[in-house]
């Protein structure tokens, strides 16, 4: 079965749209969702290996798509990059700002180049592949930028480097959505909540299995969500559909951005728990399934 978006299947036709970190995650099902729309998709990430296997995935499934292995918070890498693909494709229609990291810390814990290298990944690298997407392409010809940033609402303890970079991240799409929009380029985010993504495979299993049974205590809609349904609202916002939305955050995280913490109310378990996941090639992280398998999650 193809992946199941809910957009024309020739919404991108003739489009080349950058993906950062396009090679695992939330950013894997965007790609796929891409192709799947008729567009050209281009994979940027440090690990070859993983850019190659999706990419392999992608053609498999009919798809277009190239990749070019960079550091993105490499200034002199970025810059060659972005200079080949307009050389190899003419021009860029759309940026997706995906790539990123971050590590469990509190604040009191974390060293100055823990908190650097996140900064760096998470707000410093997509700063440094807009600004030449927009200056080699987009000031000319128009586009479309989406950043994916994280709920940063209220702080992130345990992230604290994390939050400050994405809140950074949310700013930046803001002024660049006013400084960009005499050029037609639109500059959105996103801002997922808790997803269920093999981004969950890069943390310490026993502290997933301890804390991920309580996430749904913070989240009205009472359940986790699905990297289709952050790649959706990525792919919409991509969309002619949504030529008049700029400078806009949107939330996708079942409401736990609401802060609803109350000691008079306390979410029940909510019915018709549906989700929507189109994406064909969809895995589980690992912990996850040992978790709904215990009847935990």
């Amino acid at each position: 079965m193809p992946y199941q978006s809910q957009l024309h299947p020739e919404s991108f036709s003739g489009q080349t749209i950058i993906v950062t970190g396009g090679g695992s995650g939330i950013g894997r099902c965007i790609s796929h969702e891409i192709a799947s729309l008729a567009g050209h998709v281009v994979l940027l990430g440090r690990t070859e290996e993983k850019l190659a296997a999706v990419a392999d995935e992608i053609l498999s499934d009919g798809g277009s798509c190239s990749y070019y292995s960079v550091d993105i918070r490499d200034e002199d890498a970025v810059t060659s990059t972005i200079q080949q693909i307009v050389e190899a494709r003419g021009q860029i229609h759309g940026l997706v700002n995906n790539a990123g990291g971050q590590f469990p810390a509190l604040l009191s814990q974390i060293k100055k180049k823990g908190f650097e290298a996140v900064v760096r990944s998470n707000l410093v690298g997509g700063f440094l592949v807009s600004r030449e997407v927009y200056n080699q392409s987009m000031s000319e010809h128009g586009g479309s930028i989406v950043n994916i940033t994280a709920d940063n609402v209220g702080g992130m303890p345990m992230m604290g480097h994390s939050g400050a970079a994405r809140a950074g991240m949310e700013n930046m799409t803001l002024t660049a959505a006013v400084e960009w929009a005499s050029s037609s380029v639109r500059v959105n985010a996103v801002a997922p909540g808790y997803i269920l993504s093999s981004g969950f495979d890069t943390y310490d299993p026993e502290l997933l299995r301890q804390f991920l049974p309580t996430f749904r205590e913070n989240i009205p809609l009472d359940r986790l969500g699905e990297e289709a349904e952050v790649s959706a609202s990525v792919c919409f916002l991509l969309s002619d559909a949504a030529r008049y939305i700029t400078g806009h955050v949107l939330h996708i995280d079942g409401g736990s951005s609401l802060k609803h913490h109350s000691p008079m109310w306390r979410p029940s378990n909510a019915k018709n728990r549906k989700a929507y996941n189109g994406f064909h090639r969809s895995r589980r992280p690992q912990v996850v399934e040992d978790l709904e398998a215990e009847g935990k999650l």
